[in-house]
């Protein structure tokens, strides 16, 4: 390998790290500061099923967390995640990102519990999930199967999220 691969190797690494490390770090100072500023409050700017102020929630619940626990649980699965998308190409972060919140948060808006507040980036990871799956199938390459099978079988016990089996915690998302 030339130099010159080496160099722009490392700077795409250094450019995905920067990208993903802003999004985190985002994340975790929104929480801070709802912790230490708001007492939480901003929490209720989720989405909010079938209302018209809940709207504004699929945009804001992606950002929001219930706590540091939550946050912790979100954070590892959207860099790991979010690391092998970017790996294809930046386009199809931002891409996936954008659609799975946009999807997630009105399929939580119309079928979400009506009684609670939705948070957190469990859409978006979902969405990532689903995305680096369905890869190997679409595009047919031994690479992308490979890495189909290795997130399947690593992160295949995503699936029994979706089912209601723990109070307080929102299958819908």
């Amino acid at each position: 390998m030339s130099t010159s691969e080496t160099r722009a190797i490392t700077r795409e690494l250094k450019l995905h790290s920067a990208l993903l490390g802003g999004v985190v770090a985002l994340l975790w100072a929104i929480e801070i500061l709802d912790v230490a500023v708001f007492r939480g409050s901003l929490d209720a700017l989720g989405i909010r099923p079938r209302t018209i102020p809940g709207l504004v929630g699929i945009a804001l619940a992606p950002w929001l967390h219930g706590g540091f626990a939550h946050l912790i649980a979100n954070t590892v699965p959207f860099v790991a995640l979010g690391w092998l998308i970017l790996l294809r190409k930046k386009s199809d972060l931002a891409l996936v990102t954008l659609l799975s919140a946009l999807v997630g948060g009105l399929g939580v808006w119309l079928i979400g519990s009506s009684s609670s507040v939705h948070i957190g980036a469990s859409g978006v990871i979902f969405g990532y999930f689903g995305f680096l799956l369905l890869r190997g199938w679409f595009e047919r390459s031994l690479l992308s199967i490979a890495l189909s099978l290795v997130v399947g079988f690593v992160y295949g016990g995503m699936i029994w999220g979706v089912l209601p089996t723990r109070v307080g915690i929102s299958w819908e998302g």
